[in-house]
């Protein structure tokens, strides 16, 4: 041992070799004391991107990985970790000893690794076995950190004791050790992709907020927000001004690239059918029909740019250079959920293709919320979505095999995934010259997969204070709709109307306030509970993170109220569990959590603003610091 770490030292800076003089008291004050986990056993669903996504399994973390991931991108030191100690693994499911954080100060994200980012290695970090007491207890005085170290096929957790950098290893055991997230990283880490705006346009809305967590790096998902102001000719005779407004949330995968497409387009095209459908309606009033046929029309408009024009462009080009970047978005995928709110009627249209999901929030006479979802998931687990593929592959029993298109995508509708839509000659024309993936096996009679959209139309009332929340599906997969719908409730409960003019809360009998809301219950209605019946996804980390279910869990601390819903995705009062979660970087995080995004919009009849042309500002307190030069994107 003495030997290794000799070799070790002479790989370190000149100033180093000091440690070989005095090699016993290191290993005192540098010493990694192992804290002993539990044996686990997984009973997680195994997490990978889309194309082969969700699939149950009982297997072990080390049954799980047949590969050897890597972690970090920057090159650094090798620093030698050696070890005697006999490490128990914390497996996928997640389960600790008498914390229900389940990885017991475990599992963050950006800045995780203590030391990549500095080539400057100034110490070696010893691994001993917690039976050597000795060396801890002289190092009691020492600082120590709680750590987590990720080999190929399983975690541990670590106490580290001393000065000294936490590194990653390069060697036979594929090692990284990371440093968990404290209190202040953790809220960074939420915080980082948060954004609020207050909407002082007098048309129905008076805020939204938006945040993500990445699990994928970089994230897949991305989303979009844009008003268009309405002059008073294209709604009818001497009519004012009016709105339209359109949030969208887009759930990649398989890469960033379709999702990106998505943002940088979906809307402009959408918008662009309404504004011909309004324009040629009798006093530009067009009918209902009409309205979600543009929107449809518009979703199907860009995916043939994205899947068919784009091989008639590569071809035309003849250039692999234009063939990398304009064929990137159709290799890739993305589910689209589009909101478009009309301020003139009130109306709100959901247009889903995938499975992300809209759900709206709305006061009882009981001064409770209810939820009502305004999209389905569209997966091979939804009756509706499977008997229309049957019905349009009738000599294909597995067009849906494990509950997924033809075996092996989740969603049965999304943008891109061309693989599902691309004709075999194709395929094998763009393999041959440029780029393309392979056809599904079981691929006879492509298009399997459409981006054609469900929409669902809604009469919204500002005046009750209704908001709508809408959320890539690694959100539902932490919290039913009534529990999302009750936070916001919650976080109103707390925080006061979301703006000045919205509306505010049901006055609530004595007893409701004392032990409805005093016992942590959320302030939802549950009576009317929807069921999974349609394919819809349940909160299946719960059970994976070991976690309570009830409400007891929950807490609200932050301004931003979509920031408030990750948290509470992720552990809520917890926050032991929520740094641990954030911890993990990619790609290993994916077993245990996806990218979300969240968006919550609140409907109101607030004050307008003088220019009604650009009205929208930066709510800074529910927001992450921004550039000088940040504008909001409405």
């Amino acid at each position: 041992m003495h030997n290794a770490f000799s070799r070790a030292v002479r790989k370190l800076p000149q100033q180093s070799l000091l440690l070989n003089q005095s090699f016993q008291q290191f290993k005192t004050q540098t010493s990694l004391v192992y804290n002993s986990a539990a044996s686990l056993t997984s009973t997680a669903r195994n997490l990978h991107p889309r194309s082969v996504k969700h699939r149950a399994t009982k297997a072990s973390l080390a049954g799980i990985s047949k590969s050897k991931p890597s972690f970090g991108t920057n090159p650094i030191t090798p620093t030698s970790l050696n070890s005697n100690a006999s490490r128990n693994n914390l497996q996928s499911n997640m389960y600790g000893r008498r914390v229900s954080v389940a990885l017991a100060s475990v599992l963050v994200g950006y800045g995780a690794y203590y030391s990549s980012q500095s080539g400057n290695q100034t110490a070696t970090a010893s691994l001993v076995n917690k039976g050597a007491t000795n060396a801890a207890q002289a190092a009691g005085a020492l600082p120590t950190r709680q750590v987590l170290i990720i080999g190929a096929d399983e975690l541990s957790t670590g106490t580290f004791v001393g000065e000294g950098p936490i590194s990653k290893t390069i060697g036979d055991n594929t090692q990284a050790v990371i440093e968990i997230l404290d209190s202040e990283q953790t809220d960074a880490k939420l915080r980082n992709l948060e954004e609020s705006y207050l909407v002082n346009r007098g048309e129905g809305v008076v805020r939204y907020d938006l945040a993500q967590v990445p699990s994928n790096n970089p994230i897949e998902d991305d989303h979009a927000e844009k008003i268009v102001n309405v002059p008073g000719k294209l709604t009818e005779t001497s009519a004012p001004n009016s709105d339209w407004m359109f949030w969208g949330v887009f759930d990649g995968h398989s890469g960033w690239s379709t999702s990106a497409k998505l943002r940088q387009s979906l809307i402009v095209t959408v918008a662009r059918e309404l504004n011909a459908t309004y324009s040629a309606a009798p006093d530009y009033n067009p009918s209902a029909e009409s309205i979600d046929k543009a929107i449809k029309d518009g979703f199907l408009l860009l995916d043939d740019e994205i899947v068919n024009k784009s091989v008639e462009k590569v071809f035309a080009k003849d250039s692999k250079g234009v063939a990398a970047e304009v064929l990137a978005p159709a290799l890739s995928g993305s589910c689209a959920l589009l909101s478009f709110y009309d301020s003139r009627t009130g109306m709100l249209r959901v247009a889903c293709t995938g499975d992300s999901r809209a759900v709206l929030g709305r006061r009882n006479q009981k001064g409770l919320w209810t939820a009502t979802a305004l999209s389905a998931d569209q997966t091979g687990s939804n009756p509706d979505e499977e008997a229309r593929l049957r019905k349009e592959h009738p000599n294909e029993p597995r067009v849906i095999y494990a509950g997924r298109v033809l075996g092996g995508l989740e969603p049965t509708r999304a943008f891109g995934d061309a693989s599902y839509k691309w004709t075999s000659q194709t395929i094998s024309k763009l393999k041959e010259k440029f780029f393309a993936r392979s056809s599904p096996m079981l691929s006879r009679t492509p298009p399997y997969v459409t981006a054609e959209p469900v929409v669902t139309t809604t009469k919204v009332q500002p005046e009750n204070g209704d908001f709508m929340v809408m959320a890539t599906d690694g959100l539902w997969e932490m919290l039913t709709n009534e529990e999302v719908v009750g936070l916001v409730g919650k976080w109103i409960d707390a925080n006061g109307p979301p703006a000045p003019g919205a509306a505010k809360p049901v006055s609530e009998s004595i007893w409701n306030k004392l032990v409805g809301r005093s016992n942590g219950k959320l302030p939802v209605d549950k009576s009317e509970i929807e069921t999974a019946a349609d394919g819809s996804k349940t909160p299946v980390r719960v059970a994976q993170w070991n976690m309570a279910s009830d409400d007891s869990r929950f807490v609200v601390q932050d301004k931003n109220v979509a920031t408030h819903l990750l948290r509470n995705a992720l552990g809520g009062k917890n926050a032991e569990q929520v740094s641990a979660l954030l911890t993990l970087p990619a790609p290993f995080s994916r077993r245990y959590r996806d990218d979300v995004t969240v968006q919550v919009v609140f409907f109101g009849n607030g004050p307008q603003g003088q220019n009604t042309m650009g009205e929208v500002v930066l709510n800074v307190e529910a927001s992450r610091p921004m550039k000088e030069d940040a504008s909001p994107k409405l």
